[in-house]
């Protein structure tokens, strides 16, 4: 059955209050929200409208539910988003919400600030992008093995720079396209020279980074994700055609 407007407006009328409660400090990540019942009955709308605002909730990634009794029961604050927006990326791209070419473009500029707020700050945790450099070099990795570590490491990255908003929406870029950049893959007619191609650019973009060389990064993070995306056909190709002396 079709929801009416009214039921939208309840299950709506609880996700505010929960918004507000996050807002003002009255809930956090670790904490129970009210019960069914009690939310229900504060709120003045049917436990079924509560079911429903939870189900959001969970699938946005602020909470996670459990049923049964004890410390881990009921619907509790988690605060993940980059599963929530994930999902939501990965939807929108799917039903052509946001043009993919759009979110390359978002990419770069997120990937842009990322290795710049690196290669300017003081320290750098880069151990976790050195481990996935380390692991790239393996020859037998096949084409989805490869591109799972490629996406990681861009990943490490944004982790490492210390911005969990950037972290949270690169996470949720990776995914939107991950099965486009995977499908890429089998249109570029010689995957081993755009792997050797790829792990030079990978060392480059990081060692930019660690010497501080802030401009040097940023365009070197461009020219490595605009050149696989126009070789993997993604977006429009006015870039040569790699060789394996490239």
């Amino acid at each position: 059955m079709p929801e009416t407007p009214a039921t939208q407006r309840a299950w709506r009328t609880v996700l505010e209050r929960i918004e507000s409660d996050l807002l003002v400090g009255v809930l956090g990540p670790g904490d129970r929200l009210p019960s069914e019942r009690d939310l229900a009955a504060d709120l003045g709308v049917g436990r079924s409208s509560v079911r429903e605002a939870l189900r959001v909730l969970e699938v946005m990634g602020l909470i996670r539910t459990a049923t049964g009794s004890g410390p881990q029961a009921g619907a509790i604050v988690i605060a993940t988003p980059s599963g929530g927006m994930s999902a939501l990326l990965r939807l929108q791209v799917a039903a052509q919400g946001f043009p993919l070419a759009d979110v390359v473009q978002t990419r770069l500029v997120l990937e842009d600030a990322v290795v710049s707020a690196l290669a300017t700050a003081p320290e750098r945790a880069l151990e976790a992008a050195h481990a996935l450099l380390d692991a790239m070099d393996d020859e037998h990795l096949s084409a989805p093995e490869f591109l799972a570590l490629d996406a990681q490491l861009h990943y490490a990255l944004a982790e490492a720079s210390g911005n969990t908003v950037i972290t949270a929406m690169m996470a949720g870029l990776r995914t939107s396209i991950e099965s486009y950049v995977l499908e890429g893959s089998a249109r570029i007619e010689d995957w081993d020279a755009m792997v050797a191609h790829l792990r030079r650019e990978h060392r480059e973009i990081v060692a930019a980074i660690e010497a501080g060389e802030a401009d040097a990064a940023r365009a070197r993070v461009r020219d490595h994700i605009t050149g696989y995306y126009t070789a993997a056909g993604l977006v429009p190709d006015n870039r040569p055609v790699l060789t394996e002396n490239d």
